[in-house]
């Protein structure tokens, strides 16, 4: 049997907060980071560099990568955390995930969103834990969430952004608002939303962002509006030559931004890769509804997981790889699954099983002391990195770790 009393008091607490979902300000704290405000800029201000090393918090657990000091492709897995919203000052988890790859000779950015119901393997749990992909950070801090998302696509992550609601709005405005194509008429949060085209200040696009039980395609139209202000804000920065006010909007966000860029990279980055933002291709990893133990995922099919693995290797100039791991085992074992009913069961099987032993189904509950040693396929500087957890008990999430 799986664990339901942990399945089901995280459900209970997930309700709770659902309302807060949103994509955030992780892809705007980037486009502005990457690719607004100006090399020059970031070069001559020192106040900027201050306030870069004020959201600089490097991985306790993984080599830094060289990727952009190399200047070859590189990706960053950009975590929008519950953390801000509305008052909450608990870690949260991280229910907008988003795979960046940036690539300067082909002159392209692609982005590929992960539903946060995704079922996967946590990469680091001490003991075998299969999860909901936004448990990961909860639990493990940003780290676990990049390694997890390594093993399940066998895809370096080089980077990461996490950020929280706090600053949202700020940066919209800095940038003059966005335009989004509104696919139909609704009202969220006190703001209204009418078809067709529109141009959205900092506190509209933010609820344009979160609205997802009113959308008929649920979670997978509110990515594609979020899309819609990702690729706007980054159109709109890179059109600045300027923007005066960058230096106050990136300190005034150094409590709701970590990431392990260094300002040398930002530099970098503005240096050498600022035009691959002119193209920019979304994609996403699609699901298929199932419950398990009362609990709604998604479960992609092993097909879905190897079209998405190999979109996120291409773009990053690697060899495609087979993909076997355990969300593609689980799905193996799973043959009278086939997500088209609604609420069908899917069952989570042991380690033991998963690996051709005969015990029975089971979910392990994590106990928060964590070991791993997580691998892929890549040609980064820190491939085959030992990844090792320590117990984080704090409920603030930056005291806690990143």
């Amino acid at each position: 049997m799986q664990n339901s009393k942990f399945f089901g008091s995280r459900e209970a607490n997930y309700k709770k907060v659902k309302k807060h979902r949103t994509m955030k300000v992780l892809i705007l704290i980037l486009t502005l980071v990457l690719f607004g405000g100006g090399a020059y800029a970031l070069r001559i201000s020192n106040q900027v560099k201050s306030a870069a090393n004020k959201i600089y918090k490097p991985n306790t657990t993984k080599k830094a990568a060289k990727t952009i000091k190399h200047k070859k492709p590189f990706s960053i897995l950009l975590l929008g955390v519950d953390t801000g919203a509305e008052g909450r000052v608990d870690k949260g988890n991280s229910d907008t995930m988003i795979v960046a790859t940036v690539n300067p000779d082909k002159e392209q950015v692609k982005l590929v969103s992960i539903p946060r119901d995704t079922l996967v393997q946590l990469q680091g749990a001490d003991e075998f834990n299969m999860q909901k992909i936004n448990a990961a950070y909860n639990v493990g801090g940003s780290d676990m969430a990049m390694s997890t998302v390594e093993k399940m696509f066998d895809v370096p992550i080089d980077y990461y952004v996490t950020v929280n609601m706090g600053g949202l709005s700020k940066i919209v405005d800095a940038v003059g608002g966005v335009d989004v194509d509104v696919p139909f008429t609704f009202e969220w949060n006190g703001s209204e939303f009418t078809k067709g085209k529109m141009h959205l200040k900092g506190k509209a696009a933010l609820d344009y962002s979160r609205m997802r039980y009113d959308d008929p395609e649920g979670d997978y139209g509110r990515q594609k509006r979020q899309k819609q202000v990702i690729t706007s804000m980054i159109n709109s920065a890179v059109s600045l030559k300027s923007l005066t006010n960058f230096e106050s909007i990136l300190d005034s966000l150094s409590d709701s931004v970590a990431t392990n860029l260094s300002f040398d990279d930002m530099v970098a980055i503005q240096a050498n890769y600022r035009k691959a933002a002119k193209s920019i291709e979304s994609d996403v990893l699609i699901g298929r509804n199932a419950d398990i133990d009362g609990s709604s995922y998604q479960i992609p099919t092993n097909e879905e997981i190897q079209r998405v693995s190999d979109v996120l290797r291409t773009s990053l100039g690697l060899e495609k790889t087979t993909i076997n791991n355990a969300e593609t085992k689980q799905n193996d074992l799973n043959t009278n699954f086939t997500g088209e009913e609604n609420h069908q069961e899917f069952t989570v099987y042991s380690e033991s099983v998963m690996n051709g032993g005969k015990s029975a189904a089971t979910t392990t509950q994590s106990n928060y002391g964590y070991s791993n040693s997580a691998t892929y396929s890549g040609n980064n500087d820190y491939s085959n990195t030992t990844n090792t957890w320590q117990t984080q008990q704090s409920t603030n999430q930056w005291n806690a770790g990143y």
